[in-house]
């Protein structure tokens, strides 16, 4: 279940991916299969070449994209979300979600 995630702010990674853009979005999301984990960032790119070109520079498997037709994406959570958002200087979606790296 997502939540904490506003229409604009949706639409905006939307846009960024369909135009071939690296976006991010961060939003609240339970789920049983991930205890422990309560956002999960989504990293997004309709250019499947340059998000797996990007996923390898944080040794993200390309299995690993959810492979949405309009908007594939990697899910990430935990640590490496958050050394994800850090390297990348998400600053934003790190304070308001504090994702600090620890």
């Amino acid at each position: 279940m997502a939540f904490g995630v506003k229409r604009p702010e949706l639409n905006r990674w939307k846009e960024k991916v369909q135009a071939g853009e690296i976006a991010f979005l961060t939003h609240y999301w339970l789920d049983p299969r991930f205890p422990g984990c309560d956002t999960v960032t989504k990293v997004g790119c309709s250019n499947k070449e340059k998000l797996m070109e990007w996923g390898k520079e944080y040794h993200l498997d390309p299995k690993w994209i959810h492979n949405d037709p309009k908007h594939p994406h990697f899910d990430l959570f935990g640590d490496i979300q958050k050394r994800v958002l850090t390297e990348e200087k998400q600053w934003d979606q790190i304070e308001r979600f504090n994702l600090i790296l620890k």
